[in-house]
This record gives structure tokens, sequence and C-alpha cells, in this order.
């Protein structure tokens, strides 16, 4: 394998690693506050069709991109109502958001299927887009990928070093010490499930606006799912979040390229590629011992007050 072939299979993992990245740091948002939001799937599948249907009416990729976050905001404010205000259980709405999330996108975009949106198209960096190896990797991409390069250390820094990042984080371990020391535990797990949710809608909006280009069936494919795995293989750290979703994006750019190339393997086998390795690293986290670092009042419901 020359470099031909590994730097264009690079640039593809970074492209298809991005929607997975906004999604993942989303959950970590969600989760961080205390709450466990399994809905991810949904959340992407109805920000995807609703930014790909707002493009395509206005013209404007970038309002369907808001309009995609703010869609997924939305959905996952069903989850926040359900959880916070009624107390529900936090799995079982997850999984219902799912089902929900992608029965409309598929009931809504079958009409859609083929046709194609205004988006977001590959724009070289000046400086570093001629860098050999990092630059046609890196810079040779549009303006998602490159906000998704500023959001991770933007994200780490909330948690580490802002007053609103460490009072979420307290929410999501020790609920009750927050509320005693004045902290509004239920306002701060909303803020995590509202901007965890526009997080999702934004990667969902990056599949029908700068990966596709167009609606298709099925868009999301599971990288919902893979999403909340990755949660747990970047210990709930942006930064490894970061190099969680180029693996993965790395693995189902592989495949892509593998069933193009004919390769014997049967093409249902390739497509398990990326589960299976979601399957594999969250065996390795829990083998040492990273799995259980999740926020000590995570999936805990806030108790009613007198």
């Amino acid at each position: 394998m020359n470099m031909e072939i590994i730097i264009p299979l690079l640039a593809a993992a970074v492209q298809s690693g991005t929607p997975i990245l906004y999604a993942t740091l989303g959950e970590i948002f969600t989760e961080r506050s205390g709450v466990l939001n399994l809905g991810v799937e949904g959340i992407m599948f109805v920000g995807a069709l609703v930014a790909f249907i707002t493009a395509r009416v206005t013209g404007d990729p970038w309002l369907g991109l808001v309009a995609g976050g703010v869609s997924g905001a939305l959905l996952a404010g069903l989850h926040g109502l359900v959880c916070l205000n009624f107390l529900g259980n936090q799995v079982v709405s997850g999984l219902a958001l799912t089902i929900l999330g992608t029965g409309m996108g598929n009931y809504f975009g079958t009409s859609f299927v083929g046709l194609q949106a205004p988006g977001f198209y590959p724009l070289d960096v000046p400086g570093l887009a001629d860098l050999p190896l990092v630059g046609p990797v890196f810079f040779h991409q549009d303006l998602l990928v490159y906000c998704s390069y500023l959001l991770v250390p933007m994200l780490w820094y909330f948690f580490q070093y802002t007053r609103w990042g460490l009072r979420l984080r307290a929410a999501g371990e020790n609920p009750d010490a927050a509320e005693a020391a004045g902290i509004s535990v239920l306002g701060y797990r909303w803020g995590g499930i509202l901007v965890g949710g526009f997080l999702g809608g934004l990667g969902g909006s990056y599949l029908s606006l700068a990966y596709t280009h167009l609606w298709a069936t099925n868009i999301t494919a599971g990288r919902g799912w893979i999403a909340v795995g990755l949660v747990i293989f970047a210990f709930w750290k942006p930064g490894r979040a970061l190099l969680g979703a180029y693996l993965f994006g790395g693995v189902m750019a592989f495949q892509f390229r593998l069933q193009a190339m004919g390769t014997a393997l049967p093409s249902s086998l390739l497509l398990m590629l990326p589960y299976g390795l979601t399957v594999l690293v969250l065996i390795l986290a829990y083998v040492r011992g990273q799995g259980t670092k999740a926020p000590a009042a995570l999936g805990v419901n806030l108790e009613p007050r007198e």
C-alpha cells in the first residue's frame, strides 16, 4: 500500500469520523451532567433530515445546519422532560428516543431519497494544505471538520477551567453536594441534555450536508450507537473522543474501499467491522478498569424535594 492510497484513506477517516465526533462530544456533555441518553442514533437521524430539508428548501446549508442542531436539542428535550421532570427511567427513555427518531426520519424522508441539497465542500487552509501528509489529510476538508478541531479543546477547557463546566461536572458526580452548595443541579442537567442534543443534531446534519450531500435511507447507519460506545472508550474526555472517532472513521472508510476494490470478503462481514470494533473497545475499557470511571451519579434521577 503506497502513499497514494494511504493519504486519501486517512483523509476519508477524518471526514467519516467527524459526525461520530460531534455526536460523541454531545453525549460526553450530557453524561457529564449525570444524564444517560441512549437516543443519540435517533437524534442524529432527525438532525440529518431536518438539516437536509431546510437546506434544500432555503438553499442555505448554514441555515440547514442550525436547524439540524436545534431539532436535535428539541428531541433531546423530550428525554429531559421524561427523566428530569417525570423521573422516568433514563435507559428506557433513551431507547424510545432512538426508535422515535429513526421512525420519524424514515417516514418523512422517504420522498427525499436520492435527492440532493446544497452543502459543505472541501476548502484548503492557506499555508497548511500544502504541508506533506498532514496537509491533504487534515487541511483539505470542509468547514465543519475545521470547527470540530476547535470544539475539542474548547470542551476540554470548559470542563477543566470554567465555573459552568465544573458545576456541570458536580451535577453529574454528586448532585446532593452540588445542591447543598447552591448549584441548580436541575438547571445544569437540562443544559447538558440540550447542548448534547444540539451537538448530536450537528453530527446528523454533517451526514446529509457534507458527507453524502443527498438523502438516503438509514443515513446514520448506527453511528449514534458507536458514539455512545465511544464515550466509554474516551473515558468521558474530549481529546480521546477525537482519537476514537477517527479510528472508527478509518475503519468505516477502509471497509468501503475494500468493497470498491472487489475484495473476496463478504460485504456483510465488512459492514460488521465498525460494530465489532465497538464491542472490542468496550471490553478493553472494562478489562483495564477504565469503563467504571463514569460520573458517579450517571443515570441516577434527582430525588424530589419536600
